[in-house]
């Protein structure tokens, strides 16, 4: 069985190895083995790496040491055999820390808790269950299969914690959407005198962003420069993309002007910005600087200043974009067949936008067709859009939004029958509109709306303020969408969630 050689620009020209007969195996010629076996895993080469020890494993019994044997575990990780993995766990022995915790990771790789369990247990038998090394593989493997309670009594047995350690329970905590816990975990560790490190700052930021909590971002960002961490990276990335997503778009831009090196997720998160927050034209000059410095725009980065276009109607400059992808070697994916039809949708061509989904060299998507179902509501096309739904439909998703954007359809086409046929369909498949969710800080204050809702202390003045911003948008010539008259199916507690959206209420609050 020949392998071709190993990249180059690695460093590793490892000779074409065929399968050796009995007669010639010997030492030099299993040692050779091993370390091709170890230099495929290295270069990513799961499969063939796996299939040398195939080979390997016809010929006897060998003691093929630990290197291979953490080489083969992140072969079996990398290619996704749970088939691999366990063979690897009942074959190894003399395991150290290392190759515990090797095998540890690999079950966290593929959420495989039971061997987990068994490792952490043999592991506790052999004398080091209370390892770091192996302590932070445990954290990250119960972590990964969603057990935090059990991460959580590892990381609390821990002789010494480290970075690593803390790391480990932190991100356990935010992988799993429990924020306030993981910033908890955080502070303990700041107060405990560990050192902090780049990751953890710019994990720390993302969880301030998930809270919407500006002030201690700002905080943490302070305390970046404050740590010897001011040009890094990673972290500076990370407070690019927290500013964008807040709209504090020039603090974005200050922070990425500053820093000495960038990488293409520093790019994309500053054109991301631009684009969210309707600056199309800055996000597609951004887009041509980084052409110009020599930076290569990735799929993610077409996505973002295509979605910027998309965003503020910038139709000639999304279709050059578009049309760039094959200059820069980069294939169109379905989010960008998306941005595509929203592009044109959006600017009521809707059979160019169609053309999209007719001619994708693939299975178009939900979100295409999604996208075109939205563009047919905008123009009020009927036809087309009840189409675009069917085909939703018929992809079995049962998105609410959906359902909400047909019934929209129907009720400003004045479809009573077919939009009360959408209510019922709701109803039968037990989806319901649930209010939105909306915070906002004032005097370093956090406060929480939800749409329809009168818990909030000055709901009275609120609801004065907006029925007075209503008012005057309505002398402007803004009319909200009543379906009330069309569908008296409607409830009480679906309308007003429409008509007092969160993001009313919150503003109303911030404008009284």
């Amino acid at each position: 069985m020949p392998f071709t050689e190993l990249p180059k620009e690695q460093g590793l020209r490892p000779r074409p190895i065929s399968k050796p007969s009995k007669k010639e195996t010997h030492v030099e010629e299993i040692l050779g083995l091993c370390g091709q076996i170890e230099k495929l895993a290295l270069c990513k080469r799961y499969k063939e790496a796996l299939e040398l020890f195939e080979i390997l494993e016809c010929e006897g019994d060998h003691d093929v040491g630990a290197g291979t044997y953490n080489a083969l575990v992140n072969a079996c990780i990398g290619s996704k055999s749970i088939r691999g993995v366990k063979r690897m766990w009942e074959e190894f022995s003399d395991a150290g820390s290392r190759t515990f915790s090797t095998m540890i990771r690999a079950s966290a790789g593929l959420e495989l808790i039971s061997p987990g369990r068994q490792l952490h247990c043999y592991a506790i038998k052999m004398g080091v269950g209370l390892n770091i090394v192996v302590s932070c593989a445990l954290i990250d493997m119960y972590s990964k299969c969603g057990n935090i309670e059990d991460a959580q009594c590892v990381f609390d047995v821990m002789p010494k914690k480290t970075m690593v350690g803390w790391n480990s329970i932190i991100v356990g905590y935010a992988l799993h959407g429990y924020s306030e816990e993981a910033l908890s975990m955080y502070y303990e560790m700041r107060d405990s005198g560990v050192k902090m490190d780049h990751f953890m700052f710019s994990m720390i930021i993302g969880l301030y962003a998930r809270l919407a909590s500006l002030e201690h971002a700002k905080q943490a960002h302070a305390g970046l420069v404050r740590h010897g961490f001011g040009l890094d990276i990673v972290a500076n990335t990370a407070l690019v993309d927290f500013y964008s997503k807040w709209g504090r778009i020039e603090d974005a831009q200050n922070v990425f002007e500053k820093m000495p090196n960038k990488n293409v997720i520093s790019w994309n998160a500053l054109i991301a910005g631009y684009g969210n927050h309707g600056r199309g034209t800055e996000a597609v000059e951004l887009f041509e600087r980084m052409v110009s410095e020599g930076m290569a725009p990735n799929h993610v980065t077409f996505l973002a200043v295509l979605s910027a276009c998309s965003y503020s109607g910038l139709l000639d400059s999304g279709k050059e974009i578009y049309r760039s992808m094959r200059d820069h070697k980069v294939k169109p994916r379905a989010m960008h067949y998306t941005c595509m039809i929203d592009l044109y949708g959006w600017e009521g061509m809707l059979d160019e936008a169609f053309s999209y989904i007719k001619d994708a060299p693939f299975e178009p998507t939900v979100n295409m067709w999604a996208a075109l179902l939205t563009a047919c509501r905008v123009h009020r096309n009927f036809v087309l859009g009840k189409f675009a739904a069917e085909k939703i439909y018929g992809m079995g998703p049962e998105k609410l939004s959906n359902y909400v954007v047909l019934l929209n359809i129907y009720s400003s086409a004045g479809k009573i029958e077919e939009a009360a046929a959408v209510l019922q369909s709701l109803k039968r498949k037990g989806l319901r509109m649930l209010p939105a969710c909306t915070w906002i800080d004032i005097k370093k204050q956090q406060h929480t709306f939800l749409s329809g809702d009168k818990c909030h202390s000055q709901t009275k003045a609120i609801y004065e303020k907006l029925d007075e911003l209503m008012l005057k948008l309505s002398d402007l010539g803004y009319f909200p969408q009543r379906r009330k008259s069309l569908l008296p199916d409607v409830d009480e507690h679906e309308q007003r969630m429409l008509l007092y959206h969160s993001e009313k209420l919150a503003i109303s609050f911030w404008a009284d």
